[in-house]
């Protein structure tokens, strides 16, 4: 340390000396009298400004080596704070501390060579015995780094804003942007959804009129027959293309109805198999169903997979050679999942073509071809398989042919709830003595079974069964059952629709209509309440839950028979 000492100075006599003075080259540790003129001067002081000790000490006081203006504003800044007027000077510096508050602050010190640098110092007042103020000690440090890092820091937090603010305008738009889309493609959808119904009207028209020219008596000449013919070929298949271009908005606008459930897969493809068997034979495709390891249920909409598998047997046909053949297999997949393939003998797919496969309206370079198609059935397809929570994929070597797989949840054969029933609850009261009908309108042959087996257990009811919504309706028509059972998806027409024109015609409004569905979600049974349902029953059935709703409707219909009596 260098110091140059006076003789009798009470400072270096005083025992605050200790404190004050350390040889440290790290701080600046800087010593005055009361008066504010520096007595000690350190080897870090040194360092840091630049001075000898000889040259500053009892020359110059702190304030003389620091920002005159920063001096200034901090006197203004003390004598806003404490009411009275305080010189810009050592006073400035020093005042906190003499009246006993710790004080630390930033200041910038100027070297002897004029640089200047950023500094925080730490002031303290240093008194003798006697408790009386005989000078102040100012440690400082080199505050250079720390400025530039914050100075860093600031430009990276600047640089940080400016990018979130980017982001945020750039996200704004795209929200806006997905907003104009998704209204857009909701638009387009719900007009393609009413075009496509409004279009049905005359197509059916078309259609119905030239089968009527066609089966007339006389029938038409040789002409004639070939023009019908044309006719009937071309509405056919607009009336195909309006069906898929309607599927497609449906799926799009989120109007898809599902109903999944267990069913057997060997049912699914033995129907598929009656459908396409005679559009195989017609082209000369051998169409084989392998024989199954063992049985096989899945967890699906059964209207919604004979949906899928027509499509995919209809393209291994249509894309298939001359001879060729057609292979319906299923197997274990993974994760709990049923596989199912159909594998063709076709001309298969090029890399780039499996690029573009499941694209809308793309045929793949065979619009020229010609088979005719709207390049819609496959998106089709992918999505309805999507939504039954399964995977569809494709495998094709050129030349050699293509395979279309998907895959399903798989389940567990579909079997009555096991319940301990007493014989009270198939016993019939004398309130059930007659004989009474019920109709149950379902397309799934489990369920049907299932069904059969409850109603056979109640010796006074006799079950009448349909297939489709339509079948249904005339058999409640023809009739007049006690009460219906009605499935929700239905082939066709819906059970909402079935519902429907039940309730509007007077000869079947009366009849209670329980809905038996596997759309269990809360706002599927309120909207099933508020559409008319008597009761909503749930899929898996639960036979007392299923039994008491029965009787609830049959004692309905009893009393609206008496009523209509009396």
């Amino acid at each position: 340390m260098s110091m140059k000492p006076t003789h009798d100075n009470p400072l270096l006599k005083a025992e605050a000396l200790q404190l004050a003075i350390h040889n440290s080259a790290n701080f600046s540790s800087i010593a005055t009298d009361a008066q504010g003129v520096i007595q000690i001067f350190n080897v870090g002081a040194e360092r840091m400004l630049g001075y000898s000790a000889a040259e500053v000490v009892n020359l110059i006081s702190p304030a003389g080596i620091s920002d005159a203006m920063e001096v200034i504003l901090r006197a203004e800044a003390l004598s806003l704070e404490f009411g009275t007027a305080i010189q810009p000077g050592f006073e400035a510096l020093v005042f906190k501390a003499s009246r006993g508050i710790e004080d630390i602050y930033e200041l910038t010190y100027i070297r002897k060579d004029g640089s200047r640098f950023p500094a925080i110092v730490s002031v303290s007042a240093l008194r003798d015995g006697d408790d009386r103020i005989i000078g102040y000690l100012l440690m400082g440090t080199d505050n250079t780094a720390r400025k530039r890092v914050e100075a860093e820091q600031a430009q990276l937090d600047l640089l940080l804003r400016e990018q979130k603010q980017a982001l945020q305008a750039t996200n704004k738009e795209l929200e806006t942007a997905r907003a104009v889309a998704d209204k857009a493609n909701r638009a387009k959808s719900e007009f393609l959804s009413s075009m496509s119904h409004e279009l049905r009207t005359p197509l059916n028209a078309v259609l119905g009129f030239a089968q009527l020219l066609a089966s007339d008596k006389p029938p038409p000449s040789v002409a004639q027959q070939r023009s019908l013919d044309q006719i009937l070929k071309g509405g056919w298949y607009l009336l195909q293309l309006i069906n898929e271009i309607l599927d497609l908005a449906m799926i799009e606008s989120g109007k898809v109805m599902m109903s999944q459930e267990a069913m057997g897969l060997s049912e699914v493809l033995k129907d598929c198999e009656a459908m396409m068997e005679p559009q195989a034979k017609k082209r000369g495709i051998d169409m084989r169903f392998l024989a199954m390891e063992r049985p096989f249920f899945v967890h699906a909409d059964r209207t919604r997979l004979k949906q899928v598998m027509i499509n995919l047997l209809s393209n291994a046909i249509k894309y298939n050679r001359s001879g060729g053949s057609v292979t319906v297999s299923a197997s274990v997949g993974d994760a709990g999942r049923v596989h199912i393939r159909v594998a063709d003998s076709g001309a298969g797919l090029s890399p780039g073509q499996l690029e573009q496969l499941f694209q809308p309206f793309n045929r793949l370079g065979r619009e020229h071809g010609a088979e005719e198609g709207t390049g819609i059935g496959l998106v089709v397809t992918k999505q309805l398989v999507e939504l039954m929570g399964g995977a569809i994929g494709v495998e094709s070597e050129a030349g050699v042919g293509t395979t279309f797989w998907i895959e399903l949840a798989a389940s567990e054969e579909p079997v009555l709830e096991s319940v301990p029933l007493s014989s009270a609850d198939f016993g019939i009261t004398e309130e059930h003595a007659l004989t009474r009908t019920v109709l149950y309108v379902e397309d799934n042959p489990a369920n049907l079974i299932l069904v059969e087996q409850l109603v056979a257990r109640r010796a006074n009811l006799k079950l009448l069964t349909a297939i489709d919504g339509y079948a249904g309706i005339q058999l409640a028509r023809t009739y007049q059952p006690d009460v219906i059972l009605m499935d929700i998806n239905l082939p066709g027409i819906s059970g909402y629709g079935c519902l429907k024109i039940l309730q509007d015609a007077a000869e079947t409004s009366h009849i209670p209509v329980l809905a038996l569905s596997a759309n269990a979600m809360p706002r599927d049974i309120d909207k099933g309440v508020e559409a008319g349902f008597f009761r909503y029953l749930t899929k898996p059935i639960k036979v007392i839950e299923f039994m008491e709703a029965l009787d609830l409707a049959l004692d309905f219909a009893a009393d609206h028979k008496k009523a209509s009596h009396d």
